[in-house]
């Protein structure tokens, strides 16, 4: 394995570490679906800039489902690998080349967090019922508005260190 390789897979290991206690030091129970309102977006939206789509997918994903696991949501876990990894992969794609303006990195983590929430809304109906996943939608709601906001104060803040600009996407 090259050395870049390493390194690269090196860093997906360690947003998806981010990722998943990230997922897990807050959560706020959902009781209608039997879920919880958290920040790992914030980290999500972080990985799939820094990192790229590949990233941004399996750290998004990967993380965020280990959260569910380990936090005793096991049955969320699957929809939360692909909600939560696509979430990733949006942020990575629309922010290819407009990755240093705050205000499209602003809309971009909402596109990617009202994603979010219809995931979460069609998993809910599907699993429960649409009045018990409507119900859950504000609390969903503001999980996207404050991980949009914490994700990015924290990509502002990091686009500034110098090691986080020299890593590249991929």
């Amino acid at each position: 394995m090259k050395e870049n390789s390493l390194k690269r897979l090196v860093y997906v290991a360690l947003m998806t570490a981010l990722i998943t206690v990230g997922t897990m030091v807050i959560q706020i129970p959902t009781p209608y679906t039997k879920g919880y309102v958290n920040i790992g977006d914030s980290f999500i939206f972080l990985s799939a800039t820094i990192l790229g789509p590949f990233a941004g997918f399996a750290s998004g994903g990967i993380g965020s489902a280990l959260a569910d696991l380990l936090s005793g949501y096991a049955l969320w876990a699957p929809w939360t690998l692909v909600i939560k990894g696509l979430e990733g992969l949006i942020v990575a794609v629309l922010l290819r080349k407009e990755e240093r303006n705050f205000i499209v990195r602003v809309a971009v983590f909402a596109i990617a967090a009202l994603w979010m929430v219809i995931g979460y809304y069609i998993a809910g109906a599907l699993m429960y019922g649409s009045k018990a996943a409507f119900a859950d939608v504000p609390g969903n709601i503001f999980q996207g508005i404050g991980s949009v906001i914490i994700g990015s104060v924290l990509v502002a803040s990091l686009s500034r260190v110098k090691y986080f600009r020299d890593i590249k996407r991929g």
